[in-house]
């Protein structure tokens, strides 16, 4: 694995984060995008400190912010014994040596930010392969920063180093390895082909969300398992399936990895086998984290990302609206002329909305409450059911029935 990027607890921790006002994104959605980058950072151990924000039309492309920014976050590097500095958006390798350069402080993008949060959570060789495989695809094209010590620094006979020709060889070894990675994940892709069709014919249910929503949570919740789940963002990055019992009918629930915005698409390459189960499910549970105040524009990620990993092909969705324990809202003053804002809507008004959009097909609990969970497992159980009578039309269920006050869970 490669250790370039990781943050780890030898290392000064405290950081600041950069973001930028562009013409695409407004100053909220900066701020959204901080806190969200603030918690990814804390998730790798990270200490943010403060916060710097520019507007510009778009990043420079020699320092990412501009020269006199650059020097205000260099001034107070200097006076707060910072040891990191995260920006929120992908920089290319010239801009990483150039702010480097600058600041003489470790430089984390985005990216590497993420890769770093998921070479911690890698647990098992399927996991830690596709992380691998994503780190050295992200490394690829910033070797030429690596080497500048080698650089040549003045021209003429006798002062040609062996920069160029050590970039050449480090790029055919990582090529070697990335192709040696492909192999190998390639192997682990027909593993599991292997074991989903050992699985039978039984109805395959799949959780899918952005990260950090409570799939783990309502995964332990459904199937009684003990699926590691915290409140952290990428807590889980190996695909969990259990068999689960709701009244009589037997079906297979999926636990999958989180999304997440500007998610490089090589990292969800890499997750391909992972993310297989995802195609292959007969239904997706599509978990969202009510409370967060931007809980819609997360819907959207995921379901891009969806439609990246799936394609044309389209599957029954079932939106779970989690955490209405943590739902919070302002109810807006009768005399109050002004538009409503995102603020105003009440939960009731949130349940209205998305009922009569996704025709029924949603669901409002709180797993950590345990809150409205037999309305979930009702409708699991009738989407499911529809599946497996189609499945099995001489045999309806695989088991007898159970008793009345039986939970429904395995």
């Amino acid at each position: 694995m490669i250790e370039d990027n990781i943050i780890n607890k030898e290392a000064n921790e405290r950081t600041v984060l950069v973001g930028l006002v562009t013409l695409k994104q407004n100053e909220a959605k900066v701020t959204e995008y901080l806190d969200e980058l603030d918690f990814l950072a804390r998730t790798a151990g990270a200490i943010p400190e403060k916060r710097f924000t520019q507007k510009l039309d778009y990043p420079n492309p020699r320092t990412y912010v501009g020269k006199g920014k650059l020097e205000e976050i260099r001034l107070y590097i200097e006076d707060n014994d910072i040891g990191l500095v995260i920006f929120d958006d992908d920089l290319s390798p010239k801009q990483v040596a150039n702010i480097e350069r600058e600041l003489k402080v470790k430089i984390l993008d985005r990216t590497s930010l993420i890769l770093d949060i998921f070479a911690k959570r890698a647990q098992t060789a399927t996991a830690r392969t596709q992380v691998e495989l994503a780190q050295y695809q992200y490394l690829l094209p910033r070797l030429t920063r690596m080497w500048t010590h080698l650089e040549r620094q003045r021209g003429g006979i006798g002062m040609r180093g062996p920069g160029e020709t050590q970039i050449e060889t480090d790029r055919r070894i990582i090529l070697d390895k990335i192709s040696r990675l492909k192999n190998e994940l390639q192997h682990i892709d027909r593993q599991k082909s292997i074991q989903r069709k050992n699985r039978g014919k039984l109805t395959r249910i799949a959780l899918v969300g952005y990260t950090n929503v409570g799939k783990s949570t309502l995964m332990n919740l459904l199937s009684k398992s003990e699926v590691f789940a915290e409140n952290k963002l990428f807590a889980t990055l190996d695909t969990t399936v259990r068999k689960v019992i709701i009244d009589n009918l037997p079906f297979l629930l999926s636990d999958t990895v989180g999304f997440i915005r500007k998610l490089p698409t090589h990292l969800v390459d890499s997750f391909k086998s992972t993310l297989d189960e995802v195609r292959e499910a007969d239904i997706l549970v599509h978990v969202v984290d009510i409370s967060h105040p931007a809980f819609e524009e997360q819907i959207e990620v995921v379901s891009k990302t969806l439609q990246e990993v799936c394609g044309a092909e389209t599957k029954p969705v079932i939106m779970v609206f989690n955490k209405i324990d943590a739902f919070t809202y302002t109810p807006k003053d009768p005399d109050d002329l002004t538009p409503s804002t995102r603020e105003n809507i009440s939960l009731e008004d949130f349940r209205n909305t998305w009922m009569a959009r996704m025709a029924n097909n949603c669901v409002f609990i709180s797993a950590k409450e345990r809150t409205n969970i037999d309305a979930l497992k009702n409708l699991l159980y009738q989407k499911a059911k529809e599946i497996h009578t189609e499945r099995f039309p001489y045999n309806d269920f695989l088991f007898q029935k159970y008793d009345e006050d039986y939970d429904g869970e395995e």
